[in-house]
């Protein structure tokens, strides 16, 4: 596996007031779903950044961005869309961002009746699946094999099925 970086910033405190584990909980489901992915990305060192913010900056950022003027729960910018983007030799491939917006989460997983610790977990696997380029917008057949190999990641990391007793009524939007 590639050496990798997950640069975390607790950019609103309530995260660890409810999560006080919240960067190393992000940190272990980056490097785990970077490891169960199905992808090449050689073996240059990687660097992914993940914000966890509060729901005024993550709606700010879906409407510049997404032209959705409502908090999400999580954001991804790929940078690997830019297939021309320059790269500095010996500098880590950096895959992207992650921004998670605490109120939305915090709400998401009280109405799912989970802790938020496994909603957090969730939601930075499916952020980082996003920066490796699974998708689940447009392709019902993406969508199932995103949700599964999410599925088998956070099993392996402990943690049941976010997809199992979820209709479209209650799924996360970053879920599906």
């Amino acid at each position: 596996m590639n050496p990798t970086v997950v640069a975390v910033s607790a950019e609103h405190a309530a995260w660890a007031e409810m999560v006080p584990d919240a960067e190393a909980v992000v940190e272990r489901m980056a490097l785990a779903a970077l490891a169960g992915a199905d992808c090449e990305l050689g073996d240059d060192p990687l660097e992914i950044s993940v914000v966890l913010a509060d729901d005024a900056t993550v709606q700010g950022l879906n409407r510049d961005w997404r032209g959705k003027d409502k908090p999400t729960n999580v954001l991804s910018f790929a940078a690997l869309d830019d297939d021309e983007a320059p790269r500095v030799p010996g500098a880590p491939l950096l895959l992207g961002d992650i921004v998670l917006a605490f109120e939305t989460c915090r709400d998401e997983a009280r109405a799912l009746g989970k802790p938020l610790s496994d909603h957090l977990s969730h939601l930075v696997v499916h952020g980082v699946l996003h920066l490796l380029g699974y998708d689940h917008e447009d392709d019902e057949a993406e969508a199932e094999e995103m949700e599964a190999l999410e599925t088998t990641i956070l099993a392996g990391c402990g943690i049941a099925d976010p997809y199992a007793a979820a209709d479209d009524d209650n799924i996360a939007e970053g879920g599906r």
